[in-house]
């Protein structure tokens, strides 16, 4: 069968092609997990214990989250529903990117593709299936999210062997990468920040700030976060009300 030029079935992008497009993510990955692996180090958890929790939950600021809550003392319910809290909205991811694939998926090959489904490979996924929608592949989602894993997991295992000394004689550069998971986050905060939302912003610095000061660390997370979410739900209801004025 012949087709028009504009519309000849593209080839699926393929495993080789999602190992190039994990390069940015991988870029971005190693430095953090780095600084990761060696704060883990610091605060007391051994280089196999910090390796293996980047091995199993894989999730940037929550891991950062419960190292440090544990290593309070905290108990391990309290600091896993701080993280579970943190990182709902990875529930979102999968039917998000399904709403917008084409065909069957191999459950197989969707178990292992989602286990890696981060905010980034999330985005590198969703510009993909919006750029053009017949080129993506499971095959290339494999590959992004193996890559994007395998990255913060060597990182990891570099920061925490890191950790044991190697770098104390340089402490401007210890300093400068255990900084560089905050720093990340502002970067990203400051790019997406607009004006509406200084409400948000507000009400949810302001929750931190008193759960920080009245009680403690877990409950200063999830008073920012109930503090966001309620100035969220706020927000768009004063600002109709404002267009009907």
């Amino acid at each position: 069968m012949e087709y028009p030029q504009d519309t000849l079935p593209l080839p699926k992008a393929t495993f080789g092609e999602g190992v190039f497009d994990s390069l940015p993510i991988v870029i971005g990955y190693v430095p953090v997990a780095f600084a990761f692996g060696m704060n883990a180090v610091k605060l007391g958890f051994t280089p196999l214990e910090g390796i293996f929790l980047s091995c199993i939950i894989y999730a940037g600021a929550s891991q950062f989250v419960i190292t440090t809550l544990l290593s309070a003392g905290i108990s391990i319910w309290v600091a896993a529903l701080t993280v579970m809290a943190m990182d709902v909205r990875h529930l979102l991811y999968g039917p998000a990117l399904r709403h917008h694939i084409r065909g069957g998926l191999s459950p197989r090959k969707t178990a292992v593709w989602a286990f890696g489904l981060t905010d980034e490979v999330f985005a590198a996924a969703i510009a993909k299936l919006i750029k053009d929608n017949r080129r993506w592949s499971e095959n290339w989602m494999l590959s992004v999210a193996a890559c994007s894993w395998g990255s913060w997991v060597l990182g990891t295992a570099a920061g925490a062997l890191c950790g044991n000394g190697p770098l104390n004689a340089y402490p401007a550069l210890e300093a400068a990468l255990t900084f560089m998971l905050p720093a990340l986050f502002l970067g990203f905060l400051l790019a997406a920040f607009q004006r509406r939302q200084a409400p948000v912003l507000a009400a949810a610095l302001t929750g931190a700030l008193a759960g920080l000061l009245l009680l403690s660390i877990p409950m200063a997370i999830l008073a920012g976060i109930g503090g966001g979410c309620l100035a969220a739900l706020a927000v768009p209801g004063k600002t109709a009300a404002k267009e009907r004025g």
